[in-house]
């Protein structure tokens, strides 16, 4: 969607349509709903207003980089035009994405029972098909007499990814100065004591300047050089902000794992409670798998309806266990679980019920979740026998399999910084405390 809008601007820039850029431009506003702003009360800020859509139509027209094709993203406006950042951006993106927020407010409140009110004003939607803007109605939270859209945290940051500074100083200062050390006539090049040439940063500064002009019209007499740049970090996905980073932006409690993991325990079993246990242990995964699984789906229906899944997850891993499925060629794009909140034993006819609802494009992993086996080698012997059999891979979890889990990310959560392995931030691996599911898996195709 970020895609085909951009692309519809820049191609009425390029194309001298200034009507239809700023038409595209000016269905922008501050997108108040999701109340990701620093105001205090209500959401009031300096955001993106119907005359800074017009005022960036002219400064796309006029922008050199945007002509040239420098500017390519969304993202690439906060490296080149004046005056925007990234709350421009964040307002820019979160309009465009209006459709799926929709959708996914809807999907959330489904599963947290949250109430809807009907005929709720949607504001511009972006049709990628139509490339133009569209206005209707749907259903939303209104509360205190405001809409609500909900945003996956998973897709939420405190900063842009492209860093300006970044890009500065690891990319474009070191080819300025390539640039100065191979030409014989540089004043800047400096000969050290033991004969060798350096060129000082501090120099390249005062030589080519620094601000956003600046950097744009070098940047245009060597657009190899950001183009690399881009490429490089189009190649990493920028990590999710953790459960920690969440907590101190927003100074909201971090997630009580033991006290989630107590509201599974304390369910008790058998058919009456079966719906406490699904919400309580969807309420502990969405916590424990987090930012690898992420969209929890309640009672989703398959093949017509003549099918549910307790729950699904979209896989959105980055590193760690659910990772390691996708890069072993165990197709995870949603991982389905299973509740079972028997006072009985489980057996073949609910391991059979998982399996029939994988397939190969949602994928063939899941997790049963139960209280207690009567004989547990047995049946994870026949999660084995059913991933001998390609009818996909099951890990069974019961009660103490849960405890098991949860210390173990306690344990990850409660090291001292001197015990963290050493490396820079940007190559730390994140540590998951997973290492049953890891064990589990190994013993299904072992």
């Amino acid at each position: 969607m970020l895609t085909t809008f951009f692309d519809s601007v820049l191609d009425a820039v390029r194309s001298g349509d200034k009507d239809r850029a700023r038409r595209l431009l000016g269905n922008l506003g501050e997108p108040n709903e999701t109340h990701l702003g620093f105001s205090s009360g209500r959401s009031a800020g300096r955001g993106f207003g119907r005359q800074m859509g017009d005022l960036l139509a002219e400064k796309l027209a006029a922008s050199q980089a945007a002509q040239t094709g420098l500017i390519e993203d969304l993202e690439d406006t906060a490296f080149f035009i004046d005056k925007v950042g990234k709350d421009i951006v964040s307002d820019i993106t979160t309009n465009i994405i209006r459709g799926p927020l929709i959708a996914y407010t809807q999907q959330m409140a489904s599963v947290f029972g949250i109430p809807l009110d009907e005929d709720v004003t949607s504001g511009p939607v972006w049709n990628p098909h139509t490339l133009e803007w569209e206005h209707g109605y749907t259903r939303l939270p209104i509360p205190g007499d405001h809409k609500l859209l909900l945003v996956p945290k998973v897709i939420v940051r405190r900063d842009m990814y492209l860093s300006r500074a970044e890009y500065y100083r690891n990319h474009l200062v070191p080819t300025l100065r390539s640039e100065e050390l191979d030409n014989p006539s540089s004043n800047l090049v400096r000969t050290l004591k033991n004969g060798s040439k350096k060129v000082y940063t501090r120099d390249i500064q005062e030589r080519y300047g620094s601000s956003k002009t600046d950097i744009t019209r070098e940047s245009l007499l060597r657009p190899d050089v950001y183009a690399n740049y881009r490429s490089l970090k189009r190649n990493i996905a920028p990590p999710p902000i953790s459960h920690e980073e969440l907590s101190q932006a927003n100074r909201t409690s971090l997630p009580d794992y033991e006290k989630l993991l107590a509201d599974v325990l304390d369910t008790p079993a058998g058919k009456a409670d079966a719906g406490k246990y699904h919400h309580r242990i969807e309420a502990l995964f969405t916590a424990l798998f987090y930012p690898s699984l992420t969209m929890p789906e309640m009672e989703e229906e398959i093949h017509n309806g003549r099918k549910r899944v307790d729950i699904s997850y979209t896989n959105v891993a980055q590193d760690g266990f659910f990772q390691f499925l996708g890069r072993h060629k165990i197709k995870s794009t949603y991982v389905i679980i299973e509740c079972k909140n028997y006072g009985k034993e489980v057996g073949n006819p609910e391991l059979d019920q998982l399996s029939s609802r994988f397939s190969p494009l949602r994928g063939r992993f899941g997790i049963l979740a139960c209280r207690s086996f009567d004989d547990k080698d047995r049946f994870l012997k026949r999660c084995r026998d059913t991933a001998l059999d390609h009818r996909g891979y099951v890990i069974a979890l019961d009660d103490n399999d849960l405890r098991e889990i949860v210390a173990d990310v306690m344990e990850v959560i409660n090291w001292k910084p001197s015990d963290r392995p050493q490396a820079e931030p940007e190559t730390q691996p994140r540590v998951e405390g997973y290492p049953l599911l890891f064990r589990r898996f190994k013993a299904l195709v072992n």
